[in-house]
């Protein structure tokens, strides 16, 4: 195990203090596949978050806190698994999970799978996979609360189907509706479709029993999606095409620590540029929002996981780069962090130094003591990683 430690300044206007923060890394499997995608949640109802990963050849999750590794299936298709959601979507405290794959992005006609998984009454057993309906290149899922208290699974390919270089038919982003027999018909309600090349989406967090809305970025840029009584509202945060821009391809919301919302971006898709969006101070409350960058030096950028890591009471940004194409350079993880509430002032500090090739990266309080860890899983470096934070939360 390794620990990092990194010092953080308040500025005078917030306190005379300083806070002293430490990661200390665990490398809990050392032999990934490729760790395309991870999910946090509780999967046995023991009150601990667990560890999901959906991997290339086999879904498996890592129990809390011995970290046992248990198989939840074997290669569901004959292609790779791609990605993965895990919530509790039913209140009995144990996640539900559905994967996706069949991954092969070249083929945008008969490629992608999508699975909901029914689990054994011993979770540690292999799950019975359930096969829905899908659109070609499968790609990224998540749970979503609707309007109704219900979840829905939410599935976003790559391109839209016979898609040829980014243009053609557009995205199709689906919400998957469960039924009450799981291995009946799950109807699907189309959310957006005029966006190509949609790498990922971010779920933002509303009150409870509120529906939550949709972050969704790609090749267009960057738009919200908020669930109405008329169907789903856009409102574009970044019109790239407008502004001659590449794309966007991870995306994550954030707020400081007066509310004010943020957005954080990788740009292009598996770019170099860390970008942040804000507001425009004096445009319209539905106009787009100010675009600044904060790193231009990430090789392959691919994971976002914003949190308050170090109590300073707003987001902070980890972000992880992978280097698939170009082995020469570094890999890692970097934390970004700013006590001022205007978008400026932004810091940066290496987590993890050449050590993770990160495809996905997600934050949770993985032991209980009130603070955010960070999970990291690796494709060059083929491992997973937890980064316990050691800062003494008040």
């Amino acid at each position: 195990m390794r620990t990092l430690a990194l010092s953080v300044i308040f500025l005078p206007s917030l306190a005379l203090s300083q806070v002293q923060a430490q990661f200390r890394e665990l490398e809990i499997d050392a032999e990934v596949g490729i760790g395309y995608g991870i999910a946090l949640a509780d999967v046995d109802g023991d009150g601990r978050t667990d560890i999901l990963l959906a991997d290339k050849d086999a879904i498996v999750w890592y129990q809390n806190p011995a970290w046992q590794k248990h198989v939840i299936a074997r290669k569901l298709t004959d292609r790779d698994h791609v990605c993965i959601a895990a919530r509790d979507i039913d209140g009995d405290g144990k996640a539900e999970v559905a994967v996706g794959a069949q991954w092969n992005p070249g083929d945008t006609e008969n490629s992608g799978a999508v699975f909901y998984m029914k689990p054994p009454a011993d979770r540690t057993q292999l799950w019975t996979p359930v096969q829905l309906t899908h659109e070609p290149t499968t790609h990224r899922m998540r749970w979503v609360r609707n309007r109704a208290g219900r979840h829905d699974l939410v599935v976003a390919p790559l391109h839209g189907r016979g898609n040829k270089n980014g243009e053609g038919a557009g995205v199709r982003l689906l919400a998957y509706h469960v039924p009450e027999n799981v291995d009946g018909t799950w109807n699907t309600t189309l959310i957006h479709d005029s966006m190509h090349m949609t790498h990922n989406f971010e779920v933002v967090p509303a009150p409870a029993h509120e529906a939550e809305t949709l972050l969704l970025a790609g090749r267009e840029g960057i738009v919200r999606l908020t669930p109405g009584d008329s169907g789903w509202r856009s409102q574009w945060v970044s019109n790239h095409t407008e502004a001659g821009l590449a794309g966007a391809g991870e995306i994550r919301w954030g707020a400081f620590a007066g509310g004010q919302p943020w957005i954080v971006t990788i740009e292009p898709m598996h770019g170099h540029e860390l970008v942040l969006y804000t507001p425009a101070a004096d445009g319209p409350k539905d106009g787009l929002w100010q675009r600044r960058v904060l790193d231009d030096t990430l090789v392959d950028g691919h994971a976002l996981a914003c949190a308050d890591y170090l109590g300073l009471n707003n987001r902070q940004i980890a972000v992880g780069w992978r280097s698939a194409q170009k082995v020469g350079p570094k890999v890692g993880v970097k934390l970004f962090y700013t006590s001022k509430e205007d978008g400026n002032g932004w810091q940066q500090h290496l987590v993890d130094d050449n050590g993770m090739a990160c495809e996905d990266l997600m934050p949770a309080d993985l032991d209980g003591d009130g603070d955010t860890d960070l999970v990291a899983a690796g494709r060059r470096t083929k491992n997973l990683k937890i980064y316990w934070n050691l800062r003494k939360a008040p």
